[in-house]
């Protein structure tokens, strides 16, 4: 189990400086590099490297991650979803309204978004 704070502040931080896409694109590099290769989303080396491979500014992100900034924002997001039930991961949110709690199989999952179509 890693701590994954300051990835989420880098996040916050693409999101600002580039753009929903650019926060996609990390988002993806560290989903990619954690779950397809066991690698640590919080250490600081691993995240300037994905930084840098996702195209923004590794220089900018060392700033970030030596300091404070962004670290608002994420627990105020924290506290959000705590105050909606959610106090761990994996939780998946559909809609802003659908919980989906704890690791799922595939067809768990099919079975609640098909529900979830057919309701709206």
């Amino acid at each position: 189990v890693w701590n994954t704070f300051d990835a989420h502040r880098l996040l916050q931080w693409a999101h600002a400086e580039a753009g929903a896409a650019a926060q996609r694109k990390l988002k993806h590099a560290l989903l990619a590099a954690y779950h397809g290769q066991g690698r640590n989303p919080g250490a600081r080396d691993v995240l300037l490297e994905l930084v840098a491979a996702s195209g923004l500014d590794a220089t900018h992100a060392a700033q970030i991650l030596d300091g404070d900034a962004f670290a608002a924002e994420v627990r105020a997001a924290e506290r959000q979803w705590q105050e909606a039930g959610i106090p761990s991961v994996p939780a998946v949110v559909v809609d802003r309204r659908h919980l989906i709690s704890g690791a799922q199989t595939p067809q768990v999952f099919e079975k609640a978004l098909r529900r979830l179509a057919a309701a709206a």
